[in-house]
């Protein structure tokens, strides 16, 4: 055994004898929990209706213990602050106790449900240091100490997880290229929770994740309230009339190639609802990825007419004038939209939001119709 992996053992020695002795930073111990009813007694008493997402079920028993279920993940049992862990739980559950906090977040997208529910005091850990977020509320946490940095996800600084005891560590699917260190992470007694969001196919899908955090923060209420007015918000924009514009949503990478969404894709989606029509619309490339490269040659046959060109920033930065696209490739001078000015592009921080789809459903509608262009949130016009 290491230095690191001993001294990390002496770590759970400590967070052991600390439970033993009751010095749990003012969080009941195991001791001091009563057991909980069997199992099997407890009676399924409702479920969380899920109306657009795939990825995630949430079902009520006796006494207020939830389960949440996220297929091919695992299964989270929420237990009522005051009771305990039933006995006779199936080997997959993992146990969490309300109210959950002292969360290691290593995925990142994530942040913005606990912002939006001002449950950001629940994370203690962030795998993203202060610079990285875009999230106001995330930076300023990290700068009063109030949120520190426990190592990205793929090097997680366990030592520090350890010492401050978290509950639960939620991940992205990245995780899937490190298995071992959720199976470490676990067998340290940490629950890991992946988070699946990014898998959704329709944008309120993925937004709709919000009613998951809702339940690990007991804000079941608020976060059903806040997803009802964004469905609200998306549906009025998707019963105006359509714009009878095409878009080309897309972005140049470092090997010359252009990378557009495939016709199922959620951003798809959203340029439709928005009254636009996709101009990539029968593209699918058979396999599991939402994007597919083509060449520049393939791309300019089916884009150069479109009335207009969205740059995604996600990968390589935003861009802000229409030289900065040419000097991706000149090709570009003999587009429709570009000859016409019609060409925007995303904002960088659009990943960590993802309860800004809606307002990004209204901008592409904005951008379409001609209407509000002075009120766009997540994109800019190229100039």
């Amino acid at each position: 055994m290491n230095r690191i992996e001993t001294r990390i053992g002496a770590l759970i020695l400590c967070a052991l004898l600390c439970v033993l002795c009751g010095c749990s930073k003012g969080r009941t111990t195991e001791t001091e929990r009563p057991e909980g009813p069997a199992w099997s007694s407890l009676e399924k008493t409702g479920e969380t209706r899920v109306r657009y997402a795939t990825e995630f079920s949430i079902e009520q028993y006796t006494d207020g213990y939830e389960l949440i279920t996220i297929p091919a993940t695992g299964r989270f049992l929420l237990v009522p602050e005051g009771f305990g862990a039933p006995t006779g739980l199936p080997e997959d559950v993992a146990v969490l106790y309300r109210p959950v906090g002292r969360i290691y977040l290593a995925a990142t997208s994530a942040m913005d449900f606990f912002r939006a529910l001002d449950g950001i005091g629940s994370v203690r850990l962030s795998g993203t240091r202060e610079s990285g977020w875009a999230i106001e509320e995330a930076r300023e946490a990290m700068a009063r100490g109030d949120m520190l940095y426990g190592g990205k996800y793929s090097a997680p600084d366990y030592e520090t997880i350890l010492i401050e005891r978290c509950d639960l560590a939620i991940e992205s699917t990245m995780i899937y290229h490190s298995p071992a260190i959720s199976e470490k992470l676990e067998g340290y007694g940490i629950p890991v929770l992946i988070e699946r969001s990014s898998y959704e196919q329709d944008p309120l899908g993925r937004m709709e994740w919000i009613k998951v955090y809702g339940a690990l923060l007991g804000k079941e209420a608020e976060a059903e309230a806040l997803f009802d007015a964004e469905v609200a918000s998306v549906e009025a924009i998707g019963s105006m009339p359509k714009t009878g514009k095409t878009v080309a949503y897309f972005y140049i990478t470092g090997s010359g190639s252009v990378s557009v969404r495939k016709s199922g894709d959620y951003i798809v989606k959203m340029i439709e609802t928005a009254g636009g029509e996709y101009v990539f619309s029968d593209l699918d490339s058979g396999n599991a990825l939402s994007t597919v490269e083509l060449s520049m040659e393939s791309f300019y046959f089916g884009a150069k007419d479109a009335d207009v060109l969205i740059y995604n920033s996600s990968i390589d930065g935003e861009i802000f004038t229409m030289q900065e696209l040419l000097d991706k490739s000149p090709v570009f001078k003999d587009f429709k939209a570009v000859k016409n000015g019609d060409v925007w592009c995303t904002g960088k921080n659009l990943f960590q939001e993802p309860m800004g789809l809606g307002k990004l459903i209204g901008d592409f509608y904005r951008v379409l119709s001609g209407e509000g262009t002075d009120e766009l949130v997540y994109l800019h016009k190229l100039t």
